[in-house]
């Protein structure tokens, strides 16, 4: 079964860490990870730009590193980023030390106040000591984009049911499904517009 939606009691036991937002405002709040890539970041700053939509890119400090002019159109087109590891690095499989330090490489690249931990992985004991530093960005609602065993159909379908005002909405700029993405993301914005739901920025 797949958690499209987090389950309340989930973001109630990991309460350092944001899952979305109280609002009274109709804002959505979209995020992509893994990125930047020359192969799909592109494109979806191009979609972001043509609706004028502001979005959150949690990058991977490796890419930043290797694609800088990408990392500054992100920056320069008014986007939030954040820190999403120098590597993608699993906290369950990848000793504390480098873990942090791998973070650290990262936050020297990309200068972030917020922080994704990939895979959604992080224990307690160490995201007490992040959020000494970050604010850290989880989700309400996770695209699948990356699943191939889910069609576009089913997204969209699920987004039209369950997305809903305050929402962190989670997609991904990675290479491996551009094809995807390239299909997925328009087709999410016009579903969101059609909610009279609008794009807001991370507190």
């Amino acid at each position: 079964m797949k958690l499209f939606k987090t389950p309340r009691i989930i973001r109630k036991y990991f309460f350092r860490r944001t899952w979305g937002f109280s609002m009274h405002t109709n804002e959505v709040f979209l995020t992509f990870d893994d990125g930047p890539h020359p192969d799909i970041t592109p494109f979806v700053l191009d979609e972001l730009k043509k609706h004028q939509i502001t979005a959150c890119f949690f990058c991977v400090g490796d890419n930043v590193r290797r694609y800088p002019e990408l990392f500054d159109r992100i920056r320069n087109e008014g986007h939030q980023v954040g820190n999403h590891t120098m590597f993608h690095n699993n906290a369950i499989k990848t000793k504390k030390k480098t873990y942090f330090e791998s973070i650290h490489s990262a936050q020297e690249l990309i200068q972030a106040t917020y922080f994704r931990p990939p895979y959604g992985r992080l224990q307690p004991s160490r995201s007490r000591r992040i959020a000494k530093e970050y604010k850290i960005i989880m989700w309400s609602w996770l695209s699948y984009d990356f699943d191939l065993s889910i069609s576009i159909k089913d997204i969209l379908q699920n987004a039209e049911k369950n997305i809903q005002r305050g929402d962190i909405l989670v997609l991904h700029d990675n290479p491996k499904i551009k094809e995807r993405q390239k299909e997925l993301l328009p087709q999410l914005i016009q579903l969101i517009k059609d909610k009279n739901l609008i794009f807001g920025r991370l507190r």
